[in-house]
């Protein structure tokens, strides 16, 4: 046989490795909720720490938190639920709010899976989906892309857009799809000014690319706090994590802390707790 025929049977091998996993690559699906996927092999990966900001802690977004949470728990019970888009300001509370409420109905339906996905490996999206739909369990999944965007020329946004809506291939029933955004329709100004000026129909391919959103059923903006949320926000993580700092002491300090950083949020909010609590030496251990 040639060293080319060689090299094209290699391929093949491989790629159908890569497309059927073995069943070690499925990660811990009993004791383990959250898992990581990673292509090239195909896996998932166990992840078992779990992030100090609970359900309870989201200050601000008390309209999202009911929005996401119902949709969740629709979707655990077996029942039908929308794929969810997250988007606006960051750092306002997007992908700590799934990860929250993951967490929290995971709690009484252990069958809820979290598999995140990162957006270089969207790619291999209906290579995951194909894997969880074919595990022998009555686990359902929720598949999350947390920062999702497309730039330049991005065709990843076909493949998620049939994949939501349906097509060729469809999304099985056991998953949804959730996701973050800093935009409302995922693609870039520069993406769609590229499409205006070198399209024969520059509007309807700019339709197509914005369109992407309209897939998923349930979409909710975030925007900045002011800073009556962000002092809310401060004091309730002083609170919960027992930091021994008087509040009007910490309110000065905080607010020196956001004007270094130039913006108010849920993220500088936490950075500055974890400063704080480091400074005092006080671990972040939430009272119960």
């Amino acid at each position: 046989m040639s060293k080319s025929n060689d090299k094209t049977l290699l391929r093949i091998a491989e790629a159908l490795e890569r497309i059927s996993p073995p069943k070690s690559s499925f990660g811990d699906l009993i004791n383990a909720n959250t898992f990581l996927w990673k292509s090239n092999p195909d896996r998932l990966i166990s992840i078992h720490q779990e992030s100090n900001i609970t359900f309870d802690l989201l200050v601000g977004i008390e309209g999202a938190k009911d929005q996401v949470l119902n949709n969740t728990l629709h979707f655990a019970k077996g029942f039908v639920a929308n794929n969810v888009l997250l988007w606006g300001a960051r750092g306002t509370g997007k992908s700590s709010l799934v990860k929250s409420v993951h967490k929290m109905v995971a709690a009484d339906f252990r069958s809820l899976k979290l598999v995140e996905i990162q957006r270089d490996d969207l790619g291999s999206l209906d290579r995951l989906l194909s894997v969880l739909s074919n595990i022998e369990s009555d686990n359902r999944y929720i598949v999350f892309c947390d920062d999702l965007s497309f730039s330049g020329e991005d065709g990843e946004y076909k493949t998620l857009k049939i994949l939501l809506e349906g097509g060729v291939v469809e999304k099985p029933a056991n998953i949804v799809f959730y996701s973050t955004s800093n935009r409302k329709h995922l693609i870039s100004r520069e993406m769609v000014e590229n499409e205006k000026s070198s399209a024969i129909s520059p509007y309807e391919s700019v339709e197509e690319k914005v369109s992407l959103s309209d897939r998923f059923g349930l979409v909710v903006g975030f925007y900045p706090c002011g800073q009556d949320q962000y002092l809310e926000m401060i004091l309730l993580y002083r609170n919960a994590f027992n930091i021994p700092i008087e509040k009007d002491e910490m309110f000065r300090d905080a607010i020196e802390w956001q004007q270094t950083r130039g913006a108010r949020s849920g993220r500088v909010a936490w950075q500055y707790i974890i400063d704080l609590a480091g400074r005092l030496q006080v671990p972040l251990k939430k009272n119960h």
